[in-house]
């Protein structure tokens, strides 16, 4: 049974909100309110991009980021949400933006014009997992800076990371900012009250637009339908990994070596792999997107 508002994490709910050009008002209120844009350098207007990033590569390797535009003066923004824990996200946040910016090269105009043009990059992830475990705030901040004196000279990359789980506030009277409002978002808004809602937007007509898009009753059939299905495909991979690492761990324990539990966190992932590759070829799935998700060759998910 749904609740009245469904949950923003859901991959097709974040780009229905913020990556449409219905909702792109919200995609800006969000961005300003996350970078601390005000005043003069606070965004009037986006356009978006297209989000395949490598055309070249996208039918073999997943090459796709959730949000990409840019503003009037051409600097570019990667939104992205996370919900499982992946490993080496930081890497490919890194590679997103890398992508982005090079992306900008107009190669005919010549040596001398090539890369004077290029505007920043600039990366937002609300994960849903721990990222950085010795960092005690959800928010953080990454820039490139000389490491003797910290002169910010390279300004072209920085990365904002919001961690959800490390977001501690449950109360919206607890809140103090649109920052810590759009984070209650993300984690609480599928649990909203209506007296709640009405205390956490206020005067705030763009958040309470975020979450009259987010009434399922403005959904349509088919839209609830592709939501349920990421929904469906979310909880069976984390129920098929949660089960496979449980019983590679008792494994391990069992053997009473140090080692055991590494070893059986290795076939247990395995073992998940090939259950996911067997439910993405159940439901007709590409090849090439099981290999992404799964790590298997494709000799291997042939044999299944």
């Amino acid at each position: 049974m749904l609740s009245k508002y469904l949950d923003p994490k859901n991959d097709v709910a974040f780009k229905k909100i913020f990556g449409s050009e219905k909702h792109k008002d919200i995609l800006i209120h969000f961005i300003n309110d996350i970078l601390g844009f005000n005043g003069n350098k606070a965004i009037q207007e986006v356009s978006f991009l297209s989000t395949v990033q490598d055309p070249e590569i996208a039918s073999k390797k997943q090459s796709i980021v959730d949000v990409l535009c840019k503003d009037s003066n051409g600097v570019q923004y990667i939104i992205e949400m996370q919900v499982a824990e992946t490993s080496g996200f930081e890497k490919r946040a890194q590679y997103y933006a890398a992508k982005a910016y090079s992306g900008q090269l107009n190669k005919g105009s010549g040596e001398d014009g090539l890369y004077k043009n290029l505007k920043e990059i600039i990366f937002i992830a609300i994960a849903d997992f721990i990222l950085f475990p010795d960092k005690q705030e959800y928010k953080s901040d990454h820039m490139i800076l000389d490491k003797h004196n910290h002169d910010h000279d390279l300004k072209d990359f920085s990365f904002t990371f919001i961690e959800l789980p490390k977001f501690r506030k449950k109360s919206v009277d607890e809140l103090e900012n649109m920052e810590e409002k759009w984070c209650f978002f993300f984690k609480y808004a599928d649990e909203t009250s209506a007296d709640d809602l009405k205390k956490l937007v206020g005067g705030d007509l763009v958040l309470q637009k975020a979450y009259d898009a987010l009434e399922q009753y403005n959904w349509s059939e088919q839209e609830l339908l592709a939501y349920e299905r990421e929904t469906k495909r979310v909880w069976d991979n984390r129920a098929v990994e949660d089960a496979m690492l449980e019983k590679a761990e008792a494994r391990g324990e069992a053997r009473g070596e140090a080692r055991g539990i590494e070893k059986g966190r290795e076939e247990g992932k395995i073992e998940r792999d090939i259950e996911i590759a067997k439910l993405m070829l159940s439901r007709n799935k590409p090849v090439s997107e099981i290999i992404e998700l799964t790590g298997l060759s494709e000799e291997e998910i042939k044999k299944l």
